[in-house]
C-alpha cells in the first residue's frame, strides 16, 4: 500500500508521517521532497516543479515496496503552481505539464490523506512561512482533488481532522490496519 499524505505547509503532515510509522515500522517513509532538492527561493515555481519531479520518482522507485507513506505527493506541487497563479506570482506554462504528471501518477497511489487546515486545532505559522500561500495552496489542492476525482483518475481520498490522534486513527481506518 502507497499512503500519501498531503496538505499545505504547516498543517501537521510531518508529525502524523511521523506517528503513523511509529505505530507501523513496517512502512517506509518517504519524507518531505523539499528535503531533496537544492533551492535558494523555496517558494518558487521551479522549488515546486523540483519537487514534483522528485515526488514522482519516488512514487515510481517505491512502486515494489509493500508499504510506504509518504509525506506529499504530485497533487500538492500541482496546488503550489495553482496557487503561484492565484496570487499573480506564477508561471502558467508549467501548470498543463504540471496536470498532465500528476494525473499520470496516480495510479501509483493507493490512499490520500487529506489534512486540511483546521481551526479547532490550528498550527500557527511565522510571516516568513508565507501564510498567504498556505491558505492559497490549501484552496488549489482541495479543488485539485475534486477534479481529479470527478474524472475518475484518483485513488481513495480521505480528509483527517481533529488532534494528531484523531488523525492517526482516521488513517489507520481508512488504510484497513
Amino acid at each position: 500500500m502507497h499512503i500519501v499524505v498531503s496538505g499545505t505547509h504547516a498543517s501537521g503532515k510531518s508529525t502524523l508521517v511521523s506517528d503513523f510509522h511509529a505505530a507501523h515500522p513496517e512502512f517506509t517513509v518517504l519524507g518531505d521532497p523539499f528535503d531533496d532538492i537544492e533551492s535558494d527561493a523555496p517558494s518558487s515555481a521551479a522549488s515546486f516543479v523540483a519537487q514534483l519531479r522528485v515526488s514522482i520518482s519516488r512514487l515510481r522507485e517505491s512502486a515494489r515496496e509493500g508499504s510506504v507513506i509518504s509525506e506529499r505527493g504530485p497533487v500538492d506541487f500541482l496546488a503550489y503552481l495553482t496557487a503561484l497563479e492565484m496570487l499573480g506570482r506564477g508561471d502558467g506554462a508549467l501548470l498543463s505539464r504540471a496536470q498532465e504528471l500528476v494525473e499520470s501518477s496516480m495510479a501509483r497511489i493507493d490512499l490520500i490523506a487529506v489534512l486540511p487546515l483546521d481551526a479547532r486545532h490550528p498550527i500557527d505559522v511565522p510571516d516568513d512561512e508565507d501564510p498567504e500561500l498556505r491558505e492559497a495552496m490549501e484552496s488549489a489542492l482541495l479543488d485539485a482533488l475534486d477534479d481529479l476525482e470527478r474524472a475518475g483518475d484518483a485513488p481513495p481520498i480521505v480528509t483527517l481532522t481533529g488532534t494528531p490522534d484523531e488523525r492517526l486513527a482516521q488513517l489507520e481506518h481508512a488504510a484497513g490496519l
